[in-house]
């Protein structure tokens, strides 16, 4: 919108071909500068330029002539055409192909791009009134089968999409994780389960193992592995009850394996915990570290 705003105003006295110089005199030109300041602020720091029209910083100079330009068209219609032209082509180069181009070559070859000259000559034809090259009615079929392939392609690239974003986020969480855990695994008393679960036994109990579909009753203290504490039952003085099946995948198969009266230290990898998931202070792709106490099997 901020955009949008800047390609609207026009102004008849300015016609500037370099770039202005600040003059501030009258209330005015204060309100002038302050406006201006205010708006550039907006379309900078919003990232819009750089995430929606692929704008290099390094090119800000080109930028602000062309902002300077439209600003000297004043009421020029041609070049107010002209300078309308440059915004919707951006649009539908930079949003609507490569957009659409994501989608439908997501899942096969993504150097393959739509043809930018046959969409451009068909835009001509529309504009000027030209016979179409192709039929009306094989144009209507392939649309349709377009957006069919589309709507059908939209949920599986967004979930891709998503997944490389969370990745480039916290990627280095699951790297951390995996670090730890392969040097934990070598320690004294840590064995591994075939699921990549690591335990430590610190008091092993004499009572009944409970099985997933049992609820039991535990004292524990979660940490990251740099040592934060995120959940503790045993600071707030109150067992949590819960059934084995109704957690996260590592507390399922680290307390069917204890007996009642165990206490057993736990490493559980990402994907055992909460994955992809924010919880709190755990970030996605965190492994996570438990003391738990087996209290009693509650029902």
């Amino acid at each position: 919108m901020a955009v949008t705003a800047i390609a609207a105003i026009t102004l008849a006295s300015c016609n500037q071909t370099r770039p202005p110089k600040a003059d501030v005199k009258t209330d005015i030109d204060s309100l002038s500068y302050t406006l201006g300041n205010q708006l550039a602020g907006q379309v900078k720091g919003s990232g819009m330029l750089e995430n929606r029209y692929q704008l290099d910083s390094t090119y800000y100079a080109e930028f602000l002539r062309g902002v300077n330009e439209a600003f000297s068209a004043g009421e020029d219609k041609a070049k107010a055409a002209y300078f309308v032209g440059l915004q919707v082509g951006m649009d539908l180069n930079s949003s609507y192909l490569s957009e659409a181009e994501k989608i439908y070559f997501y899942d096969g070859d993504t150097t393959q791009t739509f043809s930018r000259d046959n969409f451009l000559a068909a835009f001509y034809d529309v504009f000027n009134g030209n016979k179409p090259l192709l039929s009306e009615e094989y144009m209507a079929q392939k649309n349709a089968e377009f957006n069919i392939l589309m709507r059908q392609k939209a949920p599986a690239y967004e979930e891709a999409k998503q997944a490389k974003e969370m990745e480039e986020k916290y990627g280095e969480n699951r790297k951390a994780g995996e670090k730890f855990l392969e040097e934990n695994k070598k320690k004294d008393g840590v064995q591994t389960t075939e699921s990549g679960l690591q335990y430590k036994v610190l008091t092993e109990g004499t009572g009944p193992k409970p099985t997933a579909e049992q609820t039991v009753k535990v004292d524990y203290e979660g940490r990251l592995i740099d040592g934060t504490v995120f959940d503790s039952s045993i600071e707030r003085g109150e067992p949590l009850e819960f059934p084995l099946n109704g957690v996260i995948k590592g507390w399922t198969e680290a307390l069917s394996m204890m007996p009642v009266g165990s206490e057993w230290e736990i490493y559980v990898p990402q994907e055992l915990a909460y994955g992809s998931r924010e919880m709190g202070k755990i970030q996605p792709f965190s492994a996570l570290i438990f003391k738990v106490k087996l209290l009693d099997i509650v029902k």
